[in-house]
Parts: structure tokens; C-alpha cells; sequence
């Protein structure tokens, strides 16, 4: 079981010269992280924003940014407390959550607008 996470963005086309415009929308950001992580991901505070957005009112990535780079921020300055929330079976691990938080920031940064889908 993982967790999907992905942002779309939402543009608009005419084939006929502005006569017809159809709105098409587009997967900007795509990533999955195991749910083993939910732990770890807690005690950094960004649970509901990684599994649950919709509980934290966020619809679009910018709602996102504040709460994950506090989080991230909290990884990073405490490595040794984070392992400790590392599944025992390898599937889960510190070494691979901080990337994907840090991916999935800078992607919310890149597409602010961006909504938020996710998958669980």
C-alpha cells in the first residue's frame, strides 16, 4: 500500500482561433511514498497535509508549502529522532521520506495553483 500524491494543473485551448476553448488539465507532479511512513510523517507534523490535505482545508499545493517546509526543516535538524520511527521490515525509512517531502515542496512551490490530488 502506498500513498499517491499528485498535483494538475488546469489550462485552457482553442484549435479555432478563441472561437472554442476547452479546458484541459495536466498531471505537473506525481510521486508515491509507502504508508509505513505515517508515523514519522506525524511526529513532523505533516500527516494530514501528506495523507489528509482535505482535513487541513488545503485544495490547492500553496496551502501545502508552509506546513511541509516546517516539517522538512524538523527531518532535517533531527535525523537521529526520525530513524527511531523507521519500519522495522526496510519499508519506510528516513533516507527515502526526506527526499520525498522535499520533491513534493519544491514541486507545490514550482506550481503554487497547482491542486492537489491524492490517493491512499
Amino acid at each position: 500500500m502506498s500513498l499517491d500524491v499528485s498535483l494538475y494543473r488546469s489550462y485552457q485551448v482553442s484549435y479555432d482561433e478563441g472561437k472554442t476553448i476547452k479546458n484541459k488539465e495536466e498531471c505537473v507532479y506525481d510521486a508515491n511514498i509507502t504508508h509505513n511512513l505515517t508515523t514519522m510523517a506525524d511526529k513532523a507534523g505533516i500527516y494530514k497535509a501528506l495523507w489528509r490535505p482535505e482535513e487541513i482545508s488545503a485544495v490547492k499545493a500553496e496551502g501545502l508549502i508552509d506546513v511541509l517546509e516546517k516539517g522538512l526543516k524538523d527531518l532535517k535538524n533531527k535525523p537521529e529522532y526520525f530513524k527511531e520511527f523507521n519500519s522495522s521490515n526496510g519499508w519506510g525509512m528516513y533516507e527515502h521520506f526526506v527526499p520525498f517531502v522535499e520533491n513534493y515542496l519544491n514541486a507545490c512551490k514550482e506550481y503554487p495553483k497547482a491542486d492537489i490530488g491524492i490517493s491512499r
